[in-house]
């Protein structure tokens, strides 16, 4: 049996900046020492369900021979080149299969490194189009607020304006356009006023805009808010109406986990510009992908310069492309329709009791996601810890308890986390008058 190395607690603690956390006043850090299938085992033996995907990405769990086998044979003959100049057969096999799952009018591959870098290329991408259909005065991307898009400073501009982090840089985050998010649930027809206030912003301000940008039915890390299937068909109508590009963010959504393979698909549309990243590859490596259409790529190739203005050093990592199209062979040839509606089902059952607890606002279930809403904001850092006691991961944030398991996990595992979080929600209690108008949403 091979030796655990010892976890330098105290070195991590004094040297090392974990995401979202202080220095000084840093989140406590559970060190893990290997993962398989459905679990993480930590540092001193204790082994734990996940309930999270490692951030909503691995979704054939951990160490899938048919991936690890991938990238190991990868590792063997290429692991990094140049993609200027250069091409491979793990960007043309991957970039293929991409090409196959998604909708027809998509032709196109940029293949970044992050889902971060996919935002910020599609938006140059939408920027660089209009100055090829000389409209260069359409530089501005309109979204709607609660929306999630990434962590650097083009991503930041179309976060939530209030909530989101980009509104303590100031006025070095570009100033776009946001108007209210859409308020009618998933699986509800369209609530007449849902789309007034985005059909007057760009009725008014469509000669600036370049794109509409926005998560396809589920807002991730802005709330995970499920909203109507026909706000997003009408939505796309509106960007042809005004003449504007709509871009979609399937960097959460994408590869199964709302029900669909694609959330876009719930509201039978296509998008101009469509960004992919964290199950792309299942989670082992960092890659994601911006699809376009040709008319976005000819728009781009009739601008001033000619060329697409992007070019990352590790775009098209051959490693990162390998592990990604054994990823989506997995996607293509495992059942994940009838895993991820196991799941919904699972989780509609299961979370439902939570309903009754005082500090609990709203539950919610929809494909491999469940969310328990509570009135307040959490303490994080308890609720982890009182997750790892009943052997589960489980990372809440602001007043969210939720679980997006990977599509492997058992029913004992998945039963084992929906446990655990009736029992840590069941500790919080509720502020005075928040008894009322509670929720539980389920679509499956």
């Amino acid at each position: 049996m091979t030796a655990i190395t010892p976890i330098d607690y105290e070195f991590d603690r004094q040297h090392i900046w974990h995401p979202y956390t202080s220095m000084t006043h840093a989140l406590p850090a559970f060190g893990v020492v290997s993962a398989d299938g459905c679990e993480l085992t930590l540092d001193n033996g204790k082994r734990l369900i996940d309930g999270t995907s490692s951030w909503w990405a691995c979704v054939h769990g951990y160490s899938h021979p048919y991936i690890v086998n991938a990238m190991q044979s990868q590792l063997q003959t290429l692991s990094h080149v140049m993609f200027g100049g250069v091409t491979h057969h793990p960007a043309i096999e991957v970039s293929k299969k991409l090409l196959a799952m998604t909708s027809a009018n998509l032709t196109k591959v940029f293949l970044a490194d992050s889902g971060s870098i996919a935002v910020e290329v599609a938006m140059k991408m939408a920027l660089q189009y209009w100055q090829g259909r000389q409209q260069p005065n359409k530089q501005r991307i309109l979204t709607v607020k609660h929306g999630y898009h990434g962590d650097t400073f083009a991503a930041m501009s179309v976060c939530d304006p209030e909530g989101g982090m980009h509104t303590m840089f100031g006025d070095a985050v570009t100033k776009q356009l946001f108007v209210d998010a859409p308020q009618t649930p998933f699986g509800e027809p369209l609530q007449p006023d849902d789309l007034n206030a985005m059909r007057q912003m760009l009725t008014n301000q469509h000669e600036s805009i370049a794109a509409v940008i926005i998560e396809p039915i589920m807002q991730g890390a802005g709330g995970m808010r499920f909203y109507s299937a026909d706000y997003l068909k009408a939505l796309r109508a509106l960007c042809d109406e005004f003449n504007v590009l709509l871009i979609l963010d399937e960097i959460a959504t994408g590869f199964g986990r709302t029900g669909k393979l694609f959330a876009y698909e719930h509201a039978s549309i296509e998008a101009d510009i469509l960004c992919v990243g964290k199950a792309l590859t299942g989670g082992y490596i960092s890659l994601a992908a911006t699809l376009c259409s040709d008319e976005v790529a000819q728009g781009i190739s009739d601008s001033p310069s000619g060329v697409f203005m992007h070019g990352p050093t590790f775009m098209g990592n051959p490693l990162a492309c390998a592990a990604a199209s054994a990823s989506l062979d997995l996607i293509a040839t495992n059942d994940w329709q009838a895993q991820v509606a196991q799941i919904e089902a699972q989780m509609t059952t299961e979370l439902s009791p939570a309903t009754s607890l005082v500090g609990v606002k709203s539950v919610r279930v929809l494909g491999a996601v469940g969310v328990i809403e509570m009135h307040q904001a959490v303490n994080t850092a308890q609720l982890q810890q009182a997750f790892v006691d009943l052997g589960v991961w489980v990372r809440p944030f602001a007043n969210l308890i939720y679980i997006m398991p990977p599509y492997s996990i058992s029913a004992t595992q998945l039963s084992q986390l929906t446990s655990a979080m009736l029992s840590v929600a069941s500790t919080i209690t509720a502020p005075t008058n928040t008894e009322a108008n509670k929720q539980f949403i389920s679509h499956g």
